[in-house]
Formats: structure tokens, C-alpha cells, sequence
């Protein structure tokens, strides 16, 4: 986990794209809230794996909504466990729960409907959020850190080592 964090913290000081960085955490919240072995997170799988989204994002976010999943299970059970219980939502219930695509989702769990109900529609504010954040530490944070005279003798520290390295 702390190597995902790591290339996380280099994709955020890159000049990678903010949206490709943000969604990637996006798609991985969607990840990380719901049960892994979910057949919507194979659907999220095939999206990162054809959009262009960062690798270390996603698999960095992936651990951290895993971790935060277990705390707000309690929430997702919630709403979850409400969805379900909806009188006028019954019938659709039924029909899904009779479809084998739909049983192998297994949406009938209260903390599976909970969790993929709450990831989507926080999905676009997390996107957004990131971006926002992504740029606020760029622009902020980052030229900070860049100013600093330790950040500088690093960076010649590193130049001299592969200089080095190429003249043994």
C-alpha cells in the first residue's frame, strides 16, 4: 500500500491529467465501498482498463474506500436496507431477483445495494472534488514544496546519483 501511495503522490507532482487522476479515484471508490467479487465491479474493471484513467489512482483509492467502507457499512446497511424495504419498488425487485444476471449481483444485500447506491451518486462529486483538489495542491502546495532549499538539494542529489550511475 505504501508503494500506491507513493505513485500517487508522483502522479499528483506529474504532469499527468487531473481528470485521469480523478477518475481513477472515482472509479475506485466505486470499487473499494462495494463487495470486491461484485459483477458491476467487473464493469468498473473493463472502464479503467479502456478509458484513460491512471493505475496508481485507482489502486491507491481502492485501499483507501476499502478502509473507509468498514466504517460506513452501518450507512450503507441503511440505505441499503431502505431502497429495499420501498413499497413501490417491489415489483422491480421481484423481477430482477427472478433475472440470473441480477441474482448474481446480489443486490438483495442491503450493504451491496447501500454501497453501489451511495458510490453512485457520489460519484461525479468525488470526480469533481479530486480534480478540484488535484489542481489546489499543483498550484499551491506543490510550487511550495518546489521552493523549498531541501527539495532543491534532493533534486541535485538525485541528478548526481544517475550521473554517476552512468559513468561506472
Amino acid at each position: 500500500m505504501l508503494g500506491q501511495i507513493t505513485k500517487l503522490i508522483k502522479a499528483f507532482n506529474s504532469d499527468v491529467a487531473p481528470e485521469q487522476i480523478s477518475l481513477g479515484i472515482a472509479f475506485a471508490m466505486i470499487v473499494g465501498f462495494t463487495p470486491l467479487w461484485s459483477l458491476h465491479n467487473l464493469l468498473v474493471l473493463l472502464l479503467v482498463m479502456v478509458l484513460r484513467v491512471n493505475g496508481a489512482a485507482f489502486m491507491a483509492g481502492i485501499a483507501l474506500f476499502s478502509l473507509l467502507g468498514f466504517v460506513l457499512d452501518p450507512l450503507f446497511h441503511q440505505l441499503g436496507y431502505f431502497i429495499l424495504k420501498l413499497e413501490s419498488l417491489n415489483g422491480l425487485w421481484v423481477v430482477l431477483y427472478n433475472s440470473t444476471l441480477w441474482r448474481i449481483e446480489n443486490f438483495n444485500n442491503t450493504i451491496v445495494m447501500g454501497s453501489l447506491l451511495f458510490s453512485i451518486i457520489f460519484f461525479v462529486p468525488t470526480y469533481l472534488g479530486s480534480i478540484w483538489t488535484i489542481n489546489k495542491y499543483r498550484n499551491n502546495i506543490m510550487a511550495w514544496i518546489n521552493k523549498l532549499k531541501l527539495t532543491r538539494f534532493l533534486k541535485i542529489q538525485n541528478w548526481a546519483s544517475k550521473i554517476s550511475s552512468y559513468i561506472k
